[in-house]
């Protein structure tokens, strides 16, 4: 049994995300999504939140799991028996970053590999920010991501809520 983990901050999860997870649902036996906290980063959702949303979005898929973390990906992955570290690209300049952090896990962790998916184009410019922004904004983004991380992100976010209790 191949088991893959998928790690990120999902502050929120997006469509991009979700389109990363239901092809590695495909490719591997046991997908295991972590939501990496770090304490350092502000984040606008608790890690608890985070890992309520991802764990509501991928339901639907009985190879994938969700938990969280503090500590680094690859002792999480050593712990639980990952061989695959993924990550999501959306572009050249995810590809970079994507490269220099698979070349850090290598270095700390030589026995996981890391592969590189990339989301479906259409979501290629969907990122966790952005939808945090046009939210802000008053936008809809029920395209780029859950029905339950629009809600969220509208009573954290949205202007006419905020000022209406």
């Amino acid at each position: 049994m191949t088991i893959a983990l998928y790690a990120g901050s999902f502050d929120p999860v997006t469509a991009g995300h979700l389109s990363v997870v239901r092809q590695a649902a495909r490719l591997f036996s046991h997908v295991v999504v972590v939501v990496a906290v770090n304490p350092n980063k502000r984040t606008l959702l608790t890690a608890d939140e985070r890992v309520a949303l991802v764990r509501d979005a991928v339901a639907r898929h009985p190879n994938v799991t969700v938990t969280h973390t503090e500590g680094l990906i690859v002792e999480l992955a050593r712990e639980i028996g990952a061989s695959v570290l993924l990550r999501g690209v959306r572009g050249a300049t995810d590809a970079q970053f994507e490269t220099e952090l698979a070349q850090m896990n290598r270095a700390l962790a030589p026995e996981l590999s890391t592969l590189f998916l990339p989301a479906e184009a259409h979501l290629a410019e969907v990122s966790s920010s952005a939808l945090k922004e046009r939210i802000a904004r008053g936008e809809d983004v029920s395209a780029y991501c859950p029905p339950a991380v629009v809600a969220m992100l509208r009573e954290r976010l949205s202007p006419s809520l905020r000022s209406h209790p």
